[in-house]
């Protein structure tokens, strides 16, 4: 991939200043289930080119999905180049040390079968069935994902990571009342347990059969996991550098300032062993690190890109991330919230909910939501008692303000490592 990255920028620094050309290549695999059906099955390999050329403070973008069409690819970059106005702050990276990022890349990819990842499938849907639940729909994806950068100021990088996930929707019915529940898992390597994720939906399920209807009122919650991270979304969105400087941000000109509870520190790592995003370098180039955004409850920072850097006289954070039809946004890596205590389960009181649905038409400004609660029980001294209906409302800064976690295991969802948070006075509708 190297000898074709390389003879892409030999062919963009004829006619720009400054260029990069960044190559993904990616051999992927995915599994539907459909009720007790492993429905559908594909693999496939994707090879995409981006090319970005800086030529007179302007910049201009072009990307292929074939390889042997990089001639072109590169003269659409040349021509868009007329496209924007000039901008200082457009750059591309420079050589640097990257860092040793383990517990990304799992060899056995490549001597893994179809009917390896169909067995996963298979063992999901024998554990629902089992457990006397019915399954709904579910589904395993694996996929290799290489990446080579190489640019006009020195840059040579590549690395390789690997994904695997799996996830489960299932029903529960007794006595003519049914419920349905969900649970997925992700990891770097081939070490998921199908029994597990299948075990907790429908645990899940079972237990939420015969709820009770609750009365609208504030009252504690809390949120686990899946609601937890669906939540989180805005929050952390609000530390891009980029919906800053756009004024999309409430976090704009609070650095200083005590935007979480004191117990709270908020990194974004890159280099976390395992992480599901972790890598030694962004979509640019540049090395990824860890990044202190909440220090003990105080506002530390904001995650960047290069523009965004060269815009606030800062550092790019190292979170230029991107695909290959596509320039480098402002994005988490692995988003980890550490907390100074927690607090057990058996303490707390209010509502526990599992997850939430909505959680994307919540205000990214001004952190207001409303978001249907699913799989919600009542809480008392440790007891679960299932809710009929229920709808949870709020404001994810205040929230944030004073927030603590529950003593359970940490997990990852998505971008975020946590475990389940304990928030005030969220406002339930029954």
């Amino acid at each position: 991939m190297f000898e074709i990255g390389e003879k892409t920028l030999r062919l963009a620094l004829r006619d720009a200043e400054m260029a990069e050309v960044y190559i993904e290549r990616e051999d992927a695999v995915e599994l539907q289930v459909q009720r007790e059906r492993i429905d559908f099955a594909k693999t496939e390999t994707i090879t995409g080119i981006g090319v970005r050329v800086i030529r007179d403070g302007r910049m201009g973008f072009a990307y292929t999905s074939d390889p042997s069409g990089v001639d072109e690819t590169v003269r659409r970059a040349i021509d868009n180049l007329g496209i924007g106005d000039p901008d200082e702050n457009f750059g591309i990276s420079e050589p640097s040390d990257y860092p040793s990022v383990k517990g990304v890349f799992d060899g056995s990819f490549r001597d893994l079968q179809v009917d390896d990842y169909v067995d996963v499938a298979r063992r999901l849907v024998d554990r629902v069935l089992e457990d006397g639940c019915a399954p709904t729909s579910g589904g395993f994806s694996a996929s290799l994902l290489e990446t080579f950068i190489v640019n006009s100021e020195g840059v040579e990088a590549s690395s390789r990571s690997t994904g695997f996930s799996a996830h489960i929707s299932v029903n529960a019915e007794k006595g003519g009342v049914k419920t349905t529940a969900y649970e997925s898992d992700s990891s770097c390597k081939f070490d998921l347990d199908p029994e597990w994720i299948a075990g907790r939906a429908c645990r899940i399920a079972w237990n939420s059969l015969g709820g009770e209807a609750i009365e609208t009122g504030d009252m504690q919650a809390v949120l686990d996991y899946h609601a937890a991270a669906g939540l989180l979304g805005t929050f952390a969105e609000s530390f891009s550098a980029e919906n800053v400087q756009r004024g999309r941000s409430i976090l704009a000109d609070k650095l200083g300032s005590r935007i979480t509870s004191s117990g709270l520190t908020v990194y974004d790592d890159g280099t976390l062993q395992g992480g599901l995003r972790s890598g030694p370098f962004d979509g640019e180039g540049t090395a990824s690190q860890r990044t202190v955004l909440v220090d003990e409850g105080v506002l530390a920072g904001y995650i960047h890109n290069i523009y965004t850097a060269s815009r606030a006289s800062a550092e790019s954070t190292g979170n230029g991330l991107r695909d290959y039809s596509d320039i480098p946004g402002v994005s988490l890596t692995n988003f980890i919230l550490d907390f100074d205590d927690a607090e057990p389960l058996e303490d707390c009181g209010g509502i526990f909910v599992t997850d939430v649905l909505g959680a994307h038409t919540a205000n990214p400004i001004s952190g207001d939501f409303s978001v249907e609660a699913n799989n919600a029980f009542l809480l008392d001294g440790g007891e679960y008692r299932p809710v009929k209906k229920a709808m949870i409302s709020g404001n994810i800064f205040s929230l944030m303000e004073g927030v603590s976690c529950i003593e359970m295991e940490e997990r990852q969802i998505g971008p975020f490592i946590l475990k389940p948070l304990l928030v005030e006075g969220v406002r339930v509708t029954g």
